[in-house]
């Protein structure tokens, strides 16, 4: 792809200060204070400074211990295709090991008949099925009452999200009434014995799967329809055993601090025999539910009720090749390899992940801290009560489970890694990457292995920067606000079709890796992470078409920290984020072998965009990465 010269400003070389003081027509303008201190009314102004910014690639970042893990394929119109793959190790529930499995260790088992209780008989232990769970991510209060109608928003369709009495199943009963009653509002007969649940006197409630909106699944699909959620999509999933050893521990450090790994450590090409599953899998946003069992001495039949304790979210749940687990984890009850959570890592060094998509390209983010693997088994039980004095064999079934990553004490145990095949940046893109003495005339942002930007507030000079700095300090200005508005190009990003936007930018600094607003300043809202830290912003602005504008990022407290307090005017780096509330970083590995600090919510985003910088074309002005300043002064 040729260079697009409308990209190159013909101006380069010193930056100059431009400051524009707006009349008072503007409501921000407008005269305030008047008449608090007579004859010295105050007026209010605007000014706009320069931001010099240049591009930067991040050739890796490191991706364990991360809060989510991408699996699958996105296909970035502007920054090309991302594959990528999880590896895990697995773990036994609460890091428990030497497990026993029926009601007898092995070594009990082992014993001579002569010497051991009658009802220590070998189990014969036998795997009937294994099942792995990745749940999907749900959108935040999907599963609650967001707009407050008494009807959960599982059980609403968003077009009647705002009428609890409507009468989504046409079965004579409204919305409202159907929560109440614990009826299906999607289906007229809950209980299916034909009779219309407003007619029925008889319908077991709690009887159906609840509906969740689904988050965090990614595809090229869903550039024109971001609400889609892909129900029904179909892809091959792939689970490998591994053979690389994770290590927890840096042998480099003495074996003192936590081994990293980065995104392109090869990492998927070691494994070991036949896939432990290989098939397709269907997007489906209902809960897996589990129904009770019935109890025979009630005239009730529980087994058409649903257990909501062993029910779960949405999620992946397919069948592992029960072999495996016979002979590597059953077989091996009492063994060395079992015998501790570190002996079954270097034994079951860990599993791969992969998804291949049926259509185009699908990448889904899984928490790994709430997947497992449960083994169901059954096992010889030797039995004594009045009917049978002397004893009889019975089958008894019960489970396993084993995690990947766990909590422990408020911290993550285990290990996986993320590995990300990138396809190469487009030749204009990698032409603007890397080179700090060119103010850019557009920022590259793309999250994981991808681009971001630094940034330097008035001139990438520091002497310069500081004159302009001294200017501003010397006018006495009370500094209201202070902004930096990002504009999207637009042409850029719908030149192939239209990309999925990120929501949210990330603006730090870049030298201490702290954010620009002061997080005691405002509350959590855990609802949804946009929701929170609303006067940092940095959200996108979209038109009547959904499409993205502009993000305006205010960087008030910082900047008076700095006209003020004397603070310096450090470099800052502007990334992606999912949550804007986690400002943690890792490392990665810039071009040359540099390592510098990236945040964990820039890494498992795979979105990307491309905004205006300062250096733009005369008939861009309007567009320009531009500082703002909103002030009060005495006239």
């Amino acid at each position: 792809m040729g260079l697009n010269k409308g990209w190159i400003s013909a101006l380069a070389g010193t930056f100059f200060l431009c400051v524009f003081l707006v009349s008072c027509e503007d409501d921000l303008n407008t005269t305030i204070g008047e008449g608090v201190i007579p004859g010295e009314p105050f007026i209010s102004g605007r000014a706009e400074y320069d931001v010099f910014a240049y591009n930067r690639s991040s050739v890796a970042v490191q991706t364990n211990r991360l809060p989510l893990y991408q699996v699958g394929v996105y296909d970035d119109p502007v920054f090309g295709r991302r594959e990528a793959i999880v590896t895990s190790q697995i773990a036994f529930q609460n890091l428990q090991g030497n497990p026993v499995f029926g009601n007898y260790s092995q070594d009990l088992e082992d014993l001579p008949e002569a010497s051991r209780e009658n009802d220590t008989i070998p189990e014969n232990e036998t795997v009937k099925e294994v099942l792995l769970y990745l749940p999907y991510q749900i959108v935040p209060g999907s599963s609650s009452d967001t707009d407050g109608d008494g009807v959960p928003d599982e059980l609403e369709r968003p077009e009647d999200r705002d009428d609890p009495n409507s009468d989504q199943d046409n079965d004579g009963l409204t919305d409202l009434e159907e929560s109440i009653l614990g009826t299906n509002p999607f289906d007229p007969d809950t209980d299916g014995d034909g009779i219309n649940d407003a007619d029925d006197e008889a319908t077991l409630t709690n009887t159906f799967a609840n509906a969740f909106a689904l988050d965090s699944i990614f595809s090229r699909r869903l550039i024109n329809n971001p609400n889609q959620q892909l129900i029904g999509e179909e892809f091959t999933l792939k689970v490998e055993r591994s053979t690389f050893f994770l290590r927890n521990l840096d042998p480099n450090t003495n074996f003192e601090e936590a081994q990293e790994y980065l995104s392109n450590t090869n990492i998927p090409s070691f494994t070991e025999g036949n896939p432990l599953f290989e098939g397709t899998v269907t997007i489906d946003n209902e809960q897996i539910v589990t129904f009770n069992e019935d109890d025979p001495d009630t005239d009730e039949n529980e087994s058409l009720t649903i257990n909501t304790e062993l029910s779960l979210p949405p999620g992946v749940r397919v069948a592992l090749d029960p072999q495996f687990f016979q002979e590597n984890i059953l077989d091996k009850e009492g063994d060395f390899e079992l015998f501790s959570q570190s002996n079954l890592a270097d034994f079951i060094r860990g599993l791969h992940i992969s998804i291949i998509p049926n259509n185009e390209d699908l990448m889904i983010l899984f928490d790994l801290l709430q997947a497992n693997i449960t083994i169901i088994y059954e096992f010889d039980d030797f039995v004594v009560d009045d009917d049978n004095p002397a004893g009889i064999i019975e089958k008894v079934e019960r489970e396993f489970t084993l995690n990947f990553l766990q909590n422990v004490n408020n911290a993550v145990s285990g290990n996986a890694v993320n590995t990300f095949i990138d396809a190469p940046l487009p030749s204009d893109i990698i032409g603007q990457l890397d080179n700090p003495t060119e103010n850019a005339s557009r920022l590259f942002l793309k999250g994981g292995s991808g681009t971001f930007s630094e940034l330097r507030l008035f001139n990438e000079d520091a002497e310069i920067a500081n004159d302009i700095i001294a200017d501003i300090r010397a006018n006495d200005w009370i500094i209201n606000e202070a902004n930096l508005v990002f504009n999207v190009d637009r042409s850029r990003l719908d030149l192939n079709g239209g990309t999925i936007e990120p929501p949210r930018l990330y603006l730090f600094n870049a030298e201490n890796n702290t954010p620009l607003f002061n997080v005691l300043a405002e509350p959590a809202n855990l609802q949804s992470p946009l929701d929170q830290f609303l006067d940092y912003d940095g959200i996108l602005e979209r038109d009547s078409e959904e499409r993205g504008i502009k993000y305006t990022v205010r960087i008030t407290e910082y900047l008076n920290d700095i006209i003020v307090r004397d603070s310096t005017n450090v470099p800052l780096r502007l990334t992606l984020t999912s949550n804007v509330g986690i400002g943690a970083v890792q490392e990665a590995e810039a071009t040359m072998g540099e390592r510098v600090d990236l945040p964990l919510m820039n890494t498992i985003n795979p979105l990307g965009t491309v905004l205006f910088g300062n250096n733009v074309l005369t008939e861009e002005e309007d567009k320009k990465l531009k500082l703002q300043i909103f002030y009060t002064e005495i006239d």
